[in-house]
């Protein structure tokens, strides 16, 4: 009993680890990578990879003597603890156009490999360890600690984002995490050498004379393939959810973390329950979860295309999250009904990482530099409802007429995907004339209207990045975010009444902003993602048209500016506009304590930094009063709400050592909310930015 206990209170505190580990540094290293959302799925991408290794040196350990398996394990836990704290170091600040992909792997891999590798094996080693200190008739039990795992994943999920990251800076996290680590690894020692060692003969190795029990035949790789499919679909398809949810439904923060939990309960409530035979198990169980995931597939993929692609999001994200979650179920119950004796157990937790790794890497690598939009979201819908037809076949086991229904369903499911798939095929053709993507996400150019009234736009997902009439009267006027009575219009044009102007901009989109550029003015943009520069100037004309070709300087903005203050080049701009906080993942280093000193080492004594904030979820004015305040200067908040069709509501807020008084005339002073926090580079919270 007391193994039993200590195996799962060990492998509970690993799975916590496991998952926190991963917001921790994720959040750490957003900045070096421009705060995309893109980095959260590399990220996810690496951890699976190291799942997938920490599995297989778990299958391989497993079948080494016992007293080797007691050295080389507690070796590996005391490599990893030369690596602590988890602090990544800043020779992996990408430079320029360096590929953002590579770096974040590389980064986690020196930072947090070992670690994450040992807690990853925890798992699947302690439970071959009790498996072998149990009689055989109590083996099975054992799976049951994978549902406990996850539940511990589960708890570190959603305890990040309500209950670390609100009260701790990411230091405290780091090193927070780091002596968790350390107890984690005194404990996984200590009962590594006692199950070891209380392994029953007739578990590993019968002494001679003495019957062996009867063995399971190794699985052939027929099972091992289904055992790789069953798994790697459910992860492809979290991620292509994720992705669809986050970027083309809502961008609301913290969305990402409802498709996660839900693939984690999903394993809890299949290897969990009715004695440890989980809640799919049985003929009746079957149908009554595959019947409404085929049906709930098939609406996933008309919501694909529904109302122009932007479905309200009351019944899109329901719908997508229902959807992930009973597809998961039904692979993961699949799996759970087809795993083997526990002395397999390492190669089915093996084949359950592979299929997870290969889907990460099929999603959030390949997908975004083999293809041009999401592709891969209705191709995996399809792919689940093929998997249904396994399922059916198998849920009426005995009796034709059983097999009937879930058969004939599974097929009209098929049916059903395909017709809705090149619907989706053809909405996301129409209006479209570009489509590129790479690892920051799905560019896309449309054109609508037609005659005086044709207009191009610049989609990110469902944030426009900005838009231009194609006539050409019209094609020079400020559009969108940019009218002339908005903070930065009016500012613009109040500073160039004193002559040309040195302005620095933080992010281009179609490069609205460049249609207040004068004979003489000196604009300067910074810009993340390389293709956002191709569209802009292939699909639009406001760089073209602008009196002088502005200057491009490609990579994360801040990492920019600090490289041009450390070489004694500061901007002298007298006006920095900081446009990148539309969306949800919005690129929090560019609004901290720190990043404000930049800005301001950057401009003229009498400059101001821009900040525009018009976001539908976020409530940002606060952290840019609070951010002012810090610096001793004085915010100024602009809001407009123009009747021109082409002209959208926007809320600027103006940050200097003083406002003029022309500018005061359109806003109102931002004063800092007492005992409101700081934003700072070691600490920052979206959550109590939210709009409720």
């Amino acid at each position: 009993m007391f193994i039993t206990l200590a195996s799962g209170a060990t492998i509970v505190l690993s799975s916590f680890l496991l998952f926190l580990v991963q917001p921790i540094l994720a959040k750490q290293i957003l900045p070096w990578f421009g705060g995309s959302s893109a980095v959260w799925t590399v990220s996810m991408v690496f951890f699976q990879c190291a799942l997938l290794a920490g599995y297989l040196y778990a299958h391989w350990l497993q079948a080494r003597p016992p007293r080797m398996q007691r050295v080389v394990h507690l070796g590996l836990l005391a490599a990893a603890l030369l690596t602590l704290p988890i602090v990544p170091d800043a020779v992996f600040k990408p430079a320029g156009e360096a590929d953002a992909a590579r770096g974040i792997l590389a980064l986690l891999v020196v930072t947090v490999g070992l670690p994450y590798m040992s807690l990853a094996a925890t798992s699947p080693l302690l439970q071959r360890w009790l498996s072998q200190a149990l009689a055989p008739a109590q083996q099975p039990r054992v799976y049951r600690l994978f549902a406990w795992s996850n539940a511990g994943s589960l708890a570190a999920l959603l305890a990040y984002p309500f209950l670390v990251e609100p009260w701790f800076d990411s230091g405290i996290q780091s090193r927070a995490w780091s002596v968790a680590y350390v107890v984690f690894a005194l404990g996984c020692a200590g009962v590594a050498w006692r199950a070891t060692a209380a392994a029953r003969p007739d578990a590993a190795a019968h002494t001679p004379g003495q019957a062996a029990p009867a063995a399971e035949p190794v699985p052939g790789l027929g099972r091992h393939a289904v055992w790789t499919l069953l798994a790697m679909l459910p992860s492809a398809l979290l991620l292509a959810v994720t992705t669809h949810m986050t970027q083309n439904v809502a961008s609301i923060p913290f969305l990402w973390i409802v498709p996660l939990a839900l693939y984690l309960l999903s394993f809890m409530l299949v290897f969990e329950g009715r004695g440890g035979r989980g809640w799919y198990l049985g003929p009746v169980a079957r149908r009554l979860w595959l019947l409404p995931t085929l049906a709930v597939t098939v609406a996933m993929a008309w919501a694909l295309s529904a109302s122009n692609g932007v479905l309200h999001i009351q019944i899109a994200i329901p719908l997508f999250a229902c959807g992930l979650f009973l597809v998961c179920m039904v692979c993961h119950g699949e799996m759970a009904a087809l795993r083997p004796a526990p002395q397999h157990l390492t190669r089915f937790y093996l084949c359950m990482a592979l299929g997870g790794a290969i889907g990460g890497l099929g999603v959030g690598l390949l997908a975004p530099r083999l293809l041009t939009a999401y592709w891969e979201l209705p191709g995996l819908l399809l792919a689940v409802t093929l998997v249904g037809l396994l399922a059916g076949w198998r849920a009426g086991l005995g009796r034709w007429s059983l097999r009937a229904l879930p058969l004939a369903a599974a097929l009209a499911a098929v049916g059903g995907v395909c017709w809705y798939g090149l619907e989706y095929v053809r909405a996301l053709h129409q209006g479209s004339i570009a489509s590129v993507r790479n690892t920051y996400g799905m560019l896309r150019v449309t054109q609508a209207g037609s005659g005086e009234e044709e207009v191009r736009r610049l989609l990110h997902g469902t944030i426009m990045h900005g838009e231009q009439y194609t006539a050409d009267d019209r094609r020079h006027w400020p559009t969108s975010y940019y009218g002339e009575t908005s903070g930065i219009g009016r500012l613009l044009a109040y500073k160039g009444e004193a002559g040309p102007l040195r302005v620095g901009s933080v992010g281009l989109g179609t490069g609205t902003l460049l249609s207040y550029a004068r004979e003489g003015d000196d604009y300067v943009v910074y810009e993340l993602d390389a293709q956002v520069v191709q569209a802009a100037r292939r699909w639009f004309r406001y760089i073209a048209d602008a009196p002088a070709a502005p200057q491009m300087r490609l990579g994360d903005a801040r990492l920019s500016m600090e490289r041009e203050l450390a070489a004694g080049k500061p901007g002298g701009y007298d006006v920095i506009a900081v446009d990148a906080f539309s969306s949800d993942s919005i690129p929090v280093h560019l609004l901290t304590r720190e990043a404000l000193g930049i800005y301001m080492a950057h401009l003229k004594p009498d400059g101001l930094v821009a900040f525009h904030i018009s976001n539908r979820y976020l409530d940002l004015s606060p952290v840019v009063a609070q951010l002012a305040q810090a610096h001793g200067l004085v915010a100024w908040q602009v809001d407009d709400s123009p009747v021109e069709d082409h002209l959208s509501f926007t809320s600027w807020v103006l940050v200097g050592r003083s406002i003029p008084d022309r500018m005061q005339e359109a806003g109102w002073l931002l004063p800092a909310t007492p005992g409101a926090p700081l934003w700072t580079d070691q600490y920052n919270n979206l959550f109590k930015t939210l709009k409720f």
